[in-house]
C-alpha cells in the first residue's frame, strides 16, 4: 500500500512530495541513531577518575562526577533524549580495552594512537607531557632525570606512559594503576618522578609542597571524542556535536565548570 502510494506522489507534485519523504526518513534515521549511539536506552559514557579532574579525567562527588567528559556527555544525552549513564574506568587504557565489549557507548579519550580499537571525532585538547619530581629531589630538567636508578611512574598503558619510555633511555618508567596510587608513591618518595599532563602535575603540586613540575616537554597529548568502531552514525553525530560545541560556547562552558577558565581551548 505504501509503495502505491509512494508511486502517486509526482501527481502530488515535486514539492509535496519531497516533504512527504523527508518527513518520513527523518524520523527513521533518529530511530537508527539512537539504537546505534544508545542500545540500551541510554548513552553510557566513558569516564576516568583522578583527583585532579581536568578536560580528560573526571572527579567523584557527592552527588556523582565532575568534569569536562561529564558535561559534554550530559549535554549529548540531552540533543540525544536519553538519558547519561558513566561508566567509570581508572585509565584510558581500561577504556580502550572495553571498546569492543559494548559497555559505553562515547568517550572522551587522550589517544588517537588507538584508532584499530575505536573511532575518532575531533580534538578538542592538546597537553603538554611532562613530569612532577618529589620533594627534596635534586632533578631540575629532563638531562638530570633521565640517569640509572631513577624511577618515573605513569599510568599504565596509555599514550603519556608510552611517550615517557620512548623519551627517557636510562630512567626505568612503570606503570600503575590509578592516578590515586602513583599520588601516594610520588608523596612517600617511592617514586623519583609522575609523567603526566602539565595541567595535571600543576594541580597535584598544590597537593604535594615541595614537588617541582619540569619546565620542559616531552609529547603533545590529545583528547577527543570516540566512539566504538563501525558505528558510522554515531561518528557523524558526536563529530557535528563536538564541533558545534567548540563554536557555540558549550566547550568553553564546560572547561570553565570544572576549574579550567584559565585554559584555552585547543584543537590542534
Amino acid at each position: 500500500m505504501l509503495s502505491r502510494f509512494l508511486r502517486g506522489l509526482p501527481k502530488l507534485g515535486v514539492g509535496l512530495g519531497a516533504i512527504f519523504l523527508g518527513a518520513m526518513v527523518m524520523p527513521a534515521m533518529a530511530d537508527g541513531l539512537k539504537d546505534e549511539i544508545a542500545p540500551s536506552g541510554k548513552l553510557r559514557v566513558a569516564i576516568a577518575i583522578s583527583p585532579a579532574g581536568g578536560a580528560f579525567w573526571c572527579t567523584r562527588t557527592e552527588t556523582g562526577y565532575a568534569g569536562v567528559p561529564v558535561d559534554l556527555g550530559k549535554a549529548m544525552a540531552a540533543q540525544l533524549g536519553v538519558s547519561v549513564e558513566y561508566v567509570v574506568h581508572r585509565n584510558s587504557g581500561e577504556i580502550t580495552d572495553a571498546a569492543a565489549k559494548g559497555t559505553w557507548d562515547v568517550a572522551f579519550l587522550k589517544d588517537t594512537e588507538r584508532e584499530s580499537k575505536m573511532s575518532f571525532g575531533p580534538i578538542y585538547e592538546v597537553a603538554d607531557a611532562t613530569y612532577i619530581v618529589k620533594a627534596g629531589s635534586p632533578v631540575t630538567n629532563f638531562a638530570s632525570l633521565d640517569q640509572a636508578g631513577i624511577k618515573v611512574a605513569a599510568v599504565n598503558n596509555t599514550t603519556t606512559m608510552r611517550g615517557a619510555q620512548a623519551h627517557l633511555k636510562q630512567a626505568t618508567v612503570t606503570g600503575y594503576a590509578t592516578y590515586d596510587e602513583i599520588f601516594t608513591l610520588l608523596k612517600n618518595g617511592e617514586v623519583d618522578a609522575f609523567a603526566l599532563s602539565r595541567d595535571q602535575l600543576n594541580a597535584l603540586a598544590k597537593k604535594l609542597p615541595g614537588t617541582r613540575v619540569l619546565d620542559e616537554t616531552f609529547k603533545k597529548t590529545i583528547t577527543a571524542v570516540a566512539v566504538p568502531l563501525n558505528h558510522p552514525q554515531a561518528l557523524a553525530f558526536v563529530t557535528r556535536f563536538m564541533t558545534e560545541a567548540t563554536t557555540n560556547g558549550l566547550l568553553r562552558q564546560a572547561y570553565d565548570n570544572n576549574g579550567l577558565k584559565d585554559a584555552p581551548i585547543r584543537t590542534q
